[in-house]
């Protein structure tokens, strides 16, 4: 009987990767991975390099700093939020994103098909917002344009793009999907996040 291969995985983002406000084994890649496994395809623990309020540019610094070595046979990218946060432009956006998505391109073995984008969450509905003077809608909207930015780049370079942010929305009359500090998904949320991620990794797996 062939041994069991074991698949690797490398996360990058901020926040919304590391799992902010719940336990590690809520946190989307760790749900992502125990659903594979059911699905018969076993990973190691995910490689995560994430903090919270990370930028594009502040997660572009964080991995040469990691000294990462090697390729993984996944990698997802979530980033930007922190951007659109502290009114940070578009276009630079789009330069920071695209040489973010090229390093996760070169860790996935050079292989864009197992690059998975994961689309920014709206926070804009969360109780957190409710302070902030730009109001649900004004930041809703701003989501929207970096995830139009991110999702074109994303196709452009032929990776895959998983929109969670509709059921980050559902949160707004939904409070178990969001974390105890009002502001980050809850382990629920996640749990979402990894269904669709999930199928979009056995999609790609299973098409070879």
């Amino acid at each position: 009987m062939a041994e069991q291969k074991i698949h690797t995985m490398l996360c990058l983002g901020d926040s919304y990767t590391i799992g902010e406000a719940v336990e590690e084994t809520e946190r989307f890649p760790m749900q992502t991975v125990e659903l594979l496994k059911a699905a018969g395809i076993h990973f190691s623990k995910p490689a995560i390099v994430a903090k919270t309020g990370w930028t594009t540019d502040e997660l572009a610094v964080a991995v040469k700093e990691a000294k990462l070595e090697g390729t993984y046979d996944v990698v997802t990218l979530l980033i930007g939020v922190n951007n659109q946060y502290r009114g940070r432009d578009l276009d630079n956006y789009r330069k920071e994103f695209q040489a973010l998505l090229q390093t996760s391109i070169d860790f996935a073995h050079g292989n864009a098909a197992h690059v998975f984008v994961v689309s920014i969450p709206d926070w804009g509905v969360t109780p957190f917002a409710a302070n902030d003077k730009r109001g649900e809608k004004k930041i809703g909207e701003e989501i929207d344009l970096f995830n139009a930015m991110n999702k074109e780049e994303a196709l452009k370079a032929k990776a895959n793009y998983i929109d969670i942010t509709p059921v980050s929305r559902e949160a707004k009359n939904n409070s178990s999907l969001i974390a105890t500090d009002g502001l980050h998904p809850s382990g629920n949320m996640y749990a979402a996040w990894a269904k669709q991620l999930r199928k979009a990794i056995l999609d790609t797996f299973q098409s070879k």
